[in-house]
């Protein structure tokens, strides 16, 4: 049996959209039970600006404050050297630095252009040391301000960022702008870089294709995913943006195919009923509407 490994992102890219504050102590409830769900990987936070960033702006304190389940590995946004000092701080297991292939978003998500953002990029790996550096490469697959985004210059970003040193790339389809076709192609290109360990597979559900991009990747050899309990999330400076992956709907998907996630749906569908109560934001869940597929309805006489 085939195995994946999904990150939980809803801690960071679930919550960074959302204008209503979730105190520390719920934020710390979900974090400690994720692990008890069978999650192996969490993005805990974003170590970046408060005033940028509001709905994250503990991230400190709740990188103190969680206990850290040893099987688990704890990693953590940083846009710049400055966050990475934190993140490396906070003990982060990884440190997840963003920026964009598409010069108009870099600007309006970072305020810096691509070149200024790669500067950070060497700052930051010479800070982490031994401590691995994934480099989340948002809109991949598309601009929301000026459309497409060849792929050649993705895949040129790719082997610049792995000459550099980064152990890790994710494929990030920031407003859900790509189809099966382009994620197989730069996950061809993406995984004969950094092999079946090191390409995770950030899909946006904006427009239905999260679940179908997902396993367009899962095809060509990938076997890492990013999702949020619940489908929640989206990027503040991306116009139309929409939720992840929903966590649930993902490993559901896979599991039914007779692929391993480790996730326990039983456990993961509560914990996304109390993320969607603190959020006051809708569930995007399919499986919370429909159940799994197989679980059979009682036929009334």
């Amino acid at each position: 049996m085939s195995t994946v490994l999904i990150t939980d992102v809803t801690l960071r890219d679930g919550l960074q959209i959302v204008p209503r504050w979730v105190p520390t102590p719920d934020k710390l409830r979900i974090a400690q039970a994720l692990p008890q769900c069978g999650v192996r990987k969490i993005e805990l936070t974003s170590f970046t600006s408060p005033k940028a960033i509001p709905s994250l702006a503990d991230a400190d304190e709740l990188a103190s404050l969680t206990t850290r389940a040893p099987q688990v590995c704890y990693t953590a946004l940083v846009p710049n050297l400055r966050g990475a000092q934190r993140a490396l701080a906070a003990r982060m297991n990884e440190l997840n630095f963003v920026f964009s292939a598409s010069e108009a978003h870099n600007q309006a998500n970072l305020r810096m252009n691509i070149t200024q953002s790669l500067v950070q990029l060497e700052q930051v790996l010479e800070a982490a040391g031994k401590t691995p550096v994934n480099v989340s490469l948002s809109t991949a697959f598309g601009c929301p301000f000026t459309g497409p985004v060849a792929p050649a210059h993705v895949i040129a970003l790719m082997q610049q960022v792995q000459r550099m040193g980064a152990s890790s790339i994710s494929l990030c389809d920031t407003t859900g702008m790509g189809s099966p076709v382009e994620v197989e192609r730069l996950t061809q290109a993406a995984l004969s870089l950094y092999g079946e360990q090191g390409v995770t597979g950030h899909f946006h559900d904006t427009r239905g294709l999260a679940l179908a991009n997902a396993w367009a990747a899962y095809r060509e050899g990938g076997r890492r995913f990013d999702a949020a309990l619940a489908g929640l999330g989206g990027c503040p400076y991306a116009p139309g943006a929409s939720g992840n992956a929903s966590l649930e709907d993902l490993a559901h998907m896979f599991q039914i195919s007779g692929v391993d996630t480790g996730l326990n749906l039983e456990a993961l569908q509560p914990l996304a009923e109390e993320i969607a109560a603190l959020t006051q934001e809708p569930i995007q869940s399919r499986l919370h509407k429909a159940g799994p597929a197989y679980a059979l309805k009682v036929c009334q006489p």
